[in-house]
Parts: C-alpha cells; sequence; structure tokens
C-alpha cells in the first residue's frame, strides 16, 4: 500500500497565515499541521508517504527534506498547475509508478483514526474507493416548511438534519485511477462520480474516533484548545 498525502493547496481560509507559509507548517502548538500527521502514522507502523506539493512547496520540502529525521521516507511531486483535489492523485500515480492500493489523505487532519480498521472495512466490503466519513448535525436556524407545490403541508420549527461528509482520507484501489481524466485538473465528487457512474462500489466508514480539519482560523483554535485540555502536542 502506498500512502498519499495532499499538501498543495493554498489555505486560503487561514489568512493571513498562509501568506508567508503553506497550511501544512502551521504551528499546531510546537508542531506543523504535517508533522503531527506524519507522527500519527508513523506510530500506526506507516513509515513511507509521497507528498502532493504546490503552494509554497520548497517551504515545505526544506523544513521535512526526505523525512529522516523524523524516522520515516519522504517522497515529493509537485504541481505544475493547480490540479484540484483529485488531479494530484494521478500525478503522484505516473509520476511513481503505483500499481497498488492506495491510502490517501489531506494534509490538514488532526485524527486519532485507526486506518487498520478503515483498511480492513474497505476489504470485507470489496469497495473500489472508500471515504472516511463523519456525521455533521445542522440546525437551521428557521422553520422549515414542507411543501407540495404551493401548498404548505407542515412546519417544523428549528430542524436539526444529519448529512455524512468526507473526513477528507481516502482508500482506493488501483483500478480506480482509470475513472480519472488523463490530464488536467480534477476534483474529488467528479472523480467518484465516474466511479459511480461505471458502477463501481463506493462506500463510506464511519470515523468515530477523533477527527478535525483545520480548514479555518477557528479550527485551528479548538485544536489548540482540545490539545491543552487533554495534554497532547
Amino acid at each position: 500500500m502506498k500512502i498519499i498525502i495532499l499538501a498543495g493547496g493554498l489555505g486560503s481560509r487561514l489568512r493571513p497565515l498562509t501568506f508567508a507559509i503553506p497550511k501544512p507548517l502551521v504551528p499546531v502548538g510546537e508542531k506543523p499541521i504535517l508533522e503531527h500527521l506524519l507522527k500519527c502514522l508513523q506510530a500506526q507502523g506507516f513509515d513511507e508517504f509521497y507528498l502532493a506539493v504546490g503552494y509554497k512547496a520548497e517551504l515545505i520540502e526544506t523544513y521535512f527534506q526526505d523525512g529522516s529525521a523524523w524516522g520515516v521516507h519522504l517522497h515529493y511531486c509537485r504541481e505544475s498547475e493547480r490540479l484540484g483535489t483529485a488531479g494530484p492523485i494521478r500525478m503522484l500515480s505516473h509520476q511513481f509508478g503505483f500499481k497498488e492500493r492506495l491510502l490517501v489523505m489531506n494534509a490538514d487532519i488532526f485524527t486519532q483514526l485507526q486506518f487498520k480498521n478503515l483498511i480492513a472495512f474497505h476489504e470485507v466490503h470489496q469497495s473500489i474507493f472508500t471515504f472516511g466519513i463523519r456525521y455533521h448535525q445542522y440546525t437551521l436556524p428557521f422553520g422549515e416548511l414542507h411543501l407540495d407545490g404551493p401548498t404548505v403541508r407542515g412546519i417544523q420549527e428549528k430542524p436539526t438534519h444529519q448529512y455524512a461528509v468526507s473526513a477528507g482520507i481516502y482508500v482506493i484501489e488501483p483500478q480506480a485511477l482509470d475513472s480519472l481524466p488523463p490530464s488536467g485538473p480534477c476534483d474529488m465528487p467528479v472523480f467518484v462520480q465516474n466511479l459511480i457512474d461505471r458502477n463501481m462500489k463506493v462506500c463510506g466508514y464511519e470515523i468515530k474516533e477523533k477527527w478535525n480539519a483545520i480548514e479555518t482560523l477557528a479550527d485551528l483554535e479548538n485544536e489548540l484548545k482540545d490539545q491543552e485540555r487533554t495534554g497532547s502536542s
């Protein structure tokens, strides 16, 4: 199994921090976001990683180099153009000639997910593509009307809806990569819909352990508070 970390995003919602440094190098406590993720994976027995880098790639490469200072092996592939959220997987596969299963994840994740359980689920269900998913609840701040054409059939005051959302962690079989366009940008929803349209099995595995993606300054603050509360860093 090859492990891909998607580390090329602009991190625009973390500005002004990401004006100076790329999102994976934003510090959380004493370490950058990406260093936390690498240590999490290393603790579970993974030690070789393939990084897709783009925005301020040279800073990531200079900081981590070949990974030996952390006891891991790092390989890099730079985007020459913006390739979306799925295109870098194709780029890495072409450069390194991947022929085996891939464990793919975004570089901005804090999690205590037991990756072996995700992989076992993927195998048991004979999935081509498995999402790590979280359930997100959203409470509408208004009364929701239930309509039948122009006729109101009911109203529910400030209802709460639950949605399954992608956690930015995926297990992908090599044959799935044929559903990526041969060149140019491609986002994950397009890639996955191509698989579904080809009747390939796509599954979702619920992550019940800690999971937090650092998308905004508020997410960063919440993760810092969580680390202070638990004494982790």
